[in-house]
């Protein structure tokens, strides 16, 4: 079953938080829904292709907080490339909110304190220094090589690699961890069916969250996953098998890795890299 909030003509302030710390709303800017007779999805990040952790009816009050740029779309107010971040720093898009004043931009989030976590050159992605992925307790999740790059030009919204498998190939836990997430993803009828690439989600997906405080994620499976939300899983065990479902063209596998949670654009990185130097290399 797809797992979704719905909340409905729900304040900022009162919308419930998914996951993160809600943000203070003591300057945060009021708007109101504009979707006509559909709802307006509330994502967890600033891009359609992320998941969405509730709704909203035509006519509900928010509370934006601050705005950052994503996909243009073209809504029923405007057609922008704004994403606006509400008290519970979940994500609208600009194009259907109607509103007086205009939203700030959100500053840039500062370099992490951790020593764990170094921001390299490249805006918006952080690589892990040397030492601090343990070498020999990660596992690639599929047999194969990755062959659709980390946010590339022709895709820059893809914050992940993709892995080509044959169907109900085994797909592995990258590591040790808890699992902390196993949802159905997809505007299309159902993610027990072949997706394609007019349908939107990840369709069967599933987050673990390791050690270091790093999230993996694992997409577009053929059914529901094997493992339960608070299940504790070991390097290399079996947590679903590769399909189509979601946002998909054929069975392969998506893989993401994020440093923190929840896993938002804000926190992914290049999956490549990282599993090299964890000694699993994925390319």
């Amino acid at each position: 079953m797809r797992r979704q909030l719905t909340v409905l003509g729900l304040t900022g302030a009162a919308l419930v938080a998914f996951g993160s710390t809600a943000l203070a709303a003591s300057s945060s800017v009021p708007g109101t829904v504009s979707s006509g007779k559909v709802k307006l999805a509330v994502r967890s990040a600033p891009t359609p292709a992320s998941p969405a952790v509730a709704s909203l009816r035509n006519g509900a009050k928010l509370s934006l907080v601050c705005s950052v740029r994503g996909p243009k779309t073209k809504g029923r107010v405007r057609t922008t490339d704004r994403w606006d971040r509400l008290t519970s720093g979940a994500y609208v898009s600009d194009a259907y909110v109607s509103r007086r004043k205009t939203v700030p931009a959100c500053p840039a989030p500062a370099p992490s304190a951790s020593p764990s976590v170094t921001p390299s050159a490249t805006p918006s992605l952080i690589v892990p220094p040397t030492g601090a992925v343990p070498v020999g307790t990660w596992v690639n999740p599929v047999p194969g090589k990755g062959t659709s790059g980390f946010r590339t030009v022709s895709r820059p919204t893809h914050d992940g690699i993709d892995i080509m498998a044959a169907r109900e190939t085994p797909i592995r836990a990258a590591a040790a961890g808890t699992v902390i997430t196993v949802v159905c993803n997809t505007s299309g009828p159902s993610c027990d069916v072949d997706g394609s690439p007019s349908i939107k989600g990840c369709g069967w997906y599933v987050e673990i969250h390791h050690a270091g405080d790093i999230v993996t994620r694992y997409c577009h499976m053929v059914r529901q996953p094997e493992v339960t939300v608070g299940q504790q899983v070991t390097a290399g065990q079996t947590i679903g098998h590769v399909g189509t479902s979601g946002n998909s063209s054929g069975p392969h596998l998506h893989f993401e890795v994020h440093y923190g949670r929840p896993a938002t654009r804000l926190n992914a990185i290049d999956p490549v890299p990282f599993m090299k130097t964890a000694g699993a290399p994925v390319a």
